[in-house]
């Protein structure tokens, strides 16, 4: 037995990831992504990132269109479990309309998850025609 042992070798997974990240980039060449490319090339610019390379730009549309439809997803569970409280607590009537109705405080709820804090202003009014247009004055 000679004092060499081998070692063996660990198989490099380099490449494998390396030819699914280049195949899943060549796919977002013929992907049309819900949010348009113009429109993150917008907020991409804004926030000081520039990238003449399209793959990215729709890497961070596919990114952002998750985000909003997990944010819808989560915003639908606490709308459900917020409706699903309101009819236990009222058994002895039953209701006929079961659409359900989004809230603020549901889509806030939901995004708080998310680590995004939402303050919505509560808007109180005088008088039920408060901040409707009144007809001018003659004077």
């Amino acid at each position: 037995m000679s004092g060499q042992t081998s070692h063996p070798q660990p198989k490099d997974g380099r490449h494998d990831d390396d030819s699914a990240l280049t195949e899943f980039l060549a796919s977002l060449m013929d992907y049309t992504p819900t949010i348009p490319d113009e429109l993150v090339e917008h907020y991409l610019a804004k926030s000081g990132f520039q990238c003449p390379d399209i793959r990215l730009t729709r890497l961070v549309a596919v990114a952002t269109q998750k985000f909003i439809a997990d944010v819808a997803t989560d915003a639908l569970q606490q709308c459900k479990a917020r409706q699903s409280t309101i009819i236990k607590d009222k058994r002895d009537k039953q209701q006929k309309d079961k659409r359900l109705i989004l809230t603020m405080e549901d889509l806030s709820k939901a995004l708080s998850e998310y680590g995004v804090n939402v303050k919505h202003q509560e808007y109180f009014a005088d008088t039920p025609s408060a901040g409707l247009d009144s007809p001018p004055r003659d004077e």
